[in-house]
């Protein structure tokens, strides 16, 4: 056991989020329970998982995707004051971290994602430096960008969007999880023969057929179900707590 304040000082240590600039509050999103016994975490804040939380007698919840984000209408009501209401009777903490999650270089989502897909990251590219940048870890190439996109699907059990028109070998590997469709650009730039994310937007399938450069599409939550467990497992680890990890299937 431990408490709230000690649990938020050991993540903000440990994912910096004073570093970034980003899209809504990271830390403590909710105050719950002064004594922190057991951690869930999970992708996003959804009510499924709060209730899935509640079942497993969970006092804390750690997620990538919190529940306020900059711009949004600021009302408690419909589906946030269901997930409110929730938290609050079960004096749940909800700590959320969004872009330090992608960011952390060896347990955030980028990391693991490459970790999954056995990519080595050598370099960092893009806005906040959230992009990375390697090759395959066990030999020099994939044969194709198809082979890329089989590999993914095998490692991820979900289907590959793939925008491919070069058929050569896939070298250099650029990814950034989630909706990070607009780094594509960035990692032609910094020289990828393939870029891997969880989205595709109309412009980039026109990217990849002009400038000859791979892009992979495998799920913006698929991309994201690695960081929030290895860190709250970390986390629990170092303070003794229990740890457990709730994936909320979403296809998107």
């Amino acid at each position: 056991m431990t408490d709230r304040t000690q649990l938020l000082q050991t993540l903000d240590a440990l994912l910096q989020p004073e570093r970034f600039r980003d899209y809504g509050p990271n830390g403590l999103q909710v105050e719950g329970a002064a004594n922190v016994r057991k951690i869930v975490s999970g992708v996003t804040a959804s009510r499924a998982l709060i209730e899935a939380a509640i079942a497993a007698q969970a006092d804390t919840i750690f997620v990538h995707h919190g529940l306020f984000w900059r711009g949004q209408d600021g009302r408690v009501t419909g589906w946030m004051k269901q997930r409110l209401a929730l938290l609050l009777a079960h004096d749940i903490n909800l700590f959320a971290y969004h872009l330090p999650l992608d960011a952390h270089p060896e347990l955030g989502n980028n990391a693991q994602l490459g970790l999954k897909l056995g990519l080595q990251a050598q370099s960092r590219f893009g806005e906040q430096d959230l992009g990375f940048l390697g090759e395959r870890t066990e030999s020099a190439s994939f044969d194709t960008a198809e082979v890329l996109a089989q590999h993914i699907e095998a490692q991820l059990n979900r289907p590959v969007v793939l925008v491919n028109v070069a058929r050569r070998a896939i070298k250099t590997i650029a990814w950034c999880s989630g909706g990070a469709q607009g780094y594509f650009e960035a990692a032609i730039a910094a020289g990828a023969d393939a870029f891997i994310t969880g989205e595709i937007s109309e412009p980039q399938a026109h990217y990849a057929r002009e400038c000859g450069v791979a892009y992979l599409a495998c799920g913006h939550h698929a991309s994201e179900r690695f960081g929030a467990p290895a860190v709250a497992a970390h986390v629990a680890a170092q303070l003794g707590l229990a740890h457990e990890f709730i994936d909320i299937d979403n296809p998107a």
